[in-house]
């Protein structure tokens, strides 16, 4: 009796992966990766262009198979079921001249919760309209998604994976073909995110805005280089670890510059 008492219950990471290995045709993509992301964090993935970024974010979902390792989200294997991820997919990858239009991609982030065979109710509409509005795309509801221009579509998604109300969000170059407006407002939706108790990893290619906009980071190509608070991690020698070669501008930093602890 008693035994109990004093004892801190150990918070799970939101992510926790272990040696994980990714191939495409007998190349590795990822290599031996180990990662935690913590909870309520603001982390973002970087490295150079091939560096395993995505394929790091899909392993996440189980949309790929890894050769070897283990991915776990809360403690436990991830399940599409469990709604606990909320995912931006590249632009790139999508299919823009699907015909449907602003309000309907949204509403498919509610599917989770509604189940395949039920229509959306007239809260889940309320809930689309307040994700809309959120991102500034209320006017274009009726709008088919080919018709938006890039930074449209990226609003788009990201009302949807709003809309999802999960505890992570997994967001692939979230930033990609928008203006600086339109960043600076996601940013602070991110952040609005945070402070309710999210958790947001977005592979992120800008490191001039690494500092002031994420608290976390994990550079990577193939491995995983380093890992930890954004004031730590983006050293000298890590970003050349990371990139080769001079990166000192690339972060805003002068060669003879002191790492801040």
């Amino acid at each position: 009796m008693g035994a109990a008492k004093g004892k801190k219950e150990t918070i799970k990471p939101a992510i926790e992966i272990t040696d994980l290995t990714v191939a495409y045709h007998e190349k590795p993509v990822l290599w031996d990766v180990d990662f935690e992301a913590p909870q309520d964090c603001m982390l973002a993935i970087v490295g150079p262009n091939g560096a395993g970024k995505s394929t790091l974010i899909k392993s996440i979902m189980g949309l790929v198979k890894p050769a070897a390792g283990r991915v776990l989200v809360f403690g436990k294997t991830y399940r599409p079921e469990s709604r606990l991820i909320g995912y931006v997919p590249q632009r790139g990858t999508v299919d823009w001249d699907f015909p449907t239009n602003v309000l309907d991609v949204v509403l498919m982030g509610r599917y989770g919760h509604l189940g395949w065979f039920k229509r959306p109710t007239d809260k889940d509409r309320r809930l689309a309209l307040e994700c809309l509005d959120k991102v500034g795309m209320t006017d274009f509801i009726n709008r088919q998604i080919s018709q938006l221009s890039g930074g449209q579509q990226q609003r788009v998604f990201l009302a949807r994976a709003f809309i999802q109300d999960a505890p992570i969000y997994l967001m692939d170059e979230p930033f990609a073909g928008v203006d600086a407006t339109t960043e600076r407002s996601i940013i602070t939706l991110l952040r609005e995110l945070q402070d309710r108790g999210k958790t947001i990893i977005c592979v992120h290619h800008d490191l001039q805005t690494l500092k002031e906009y994420f608290d976390h980071v994990l550079l990577l190509n193939v491995r995983a280089l380093a890992l930890g608070k954004v004031s730590d991690v983006l050293t000298q020698e890590n970003l050349k670890r990371t990139y080769g070669g001079r990166t000192a501008f690339l972060a805003g930093m002068t060669e003879d510059e002191e790492p801040r602890g």
